[in-house]
């Protein structure tokens, strides 16, 4: 019979009813200072550089290192990191947190890498943004050859004291709420081992 810690209990009581609370704001504090100017400039930046990767007809490899560095420059990855990890954050040591979102980058990098390639041919162009309660949703649009049009939405915000990203929602699926499932998930499997699930983390993707 297997008993479940306070941890596993609460972590998976955390992933059937926090989801919702991932979709609100994050962080503390004012985004006063970013305008729906400087969230597109942001995007455009982003777009900019994803288009310019998907273009190059480099190797996967190639590719996912460029988007890893697209992720870097553009995303707020600790915080992205952080919300995926949940309330195990807090249990976390210093060098565990550092080597989460270190893993946690390549991860996506990877796994996002492999989907942007399939983007190629294609064209990325950001159409519209609007107000919302963490920031602002900046609206692209990615046309393919012979494919309708799909959305990919970014979130905004300036709340760690730079225009960042910290969601990207493809086809109306959530980047952040989709990655705290599957860490949940694999680190239930692991019986609550954060350095084995920075192992799973440094090999997945």
């Amino acid at each position: 019979m297997t008993t479940l810690t306070r941890n596993d209990t609460t972590r998976r009581a955390f992933v059937a009813s926090g989801m919702a609370a991932l979709a609100l704001p994050f962080l503390p504090g004012s985004a006063a200072a970013l305008t729906e100017d400087t969230a597109t400039a942001l995007i455009d930046k982003v777009v900019m550089d994803i288009n310019r990767v998907i273009a190059s007809g480099r190797s996967l490899g190639a590719m996912i290192k460029e988007f890893e560095s697209i992720f870097r420059r553009y995303a707020d990855v600790p915080i992205i990191a952080q919300s995926t990890l949940g309330q195990d954050w807090k249990r976390a040591s210093s060098g565990q947190k550092q080597a989460y979102v270190s893993a946690f980058r390549g991860y996506v990098a990877r796994k996002y890498g492999k989907r942007f390639k399939e983007f190629e041919g294609g064209n990325v162009e950001v159409r519209g943004v609007r107000k919302v309660r963490s920031g602002y949703e900046v609206k692209s649009f990615v046309t393919l050859p012979g494919r309708r049009p799909f959305e990919v939405a970014f979130l905004v915000s300036d709340r760690s004291g730079r225009d960042l990203f910290f969601d990207m929602i493809i086809e109306g699926i959530s980047l952040r709420l989709t990655e705290r499932t599957e860490i949940g998930s694999m680190l239930d499997r692991r019986k609550g081992n954060i350095d084995a699930l920075i192992g799973d983390l440094q090999q997945a993707g």
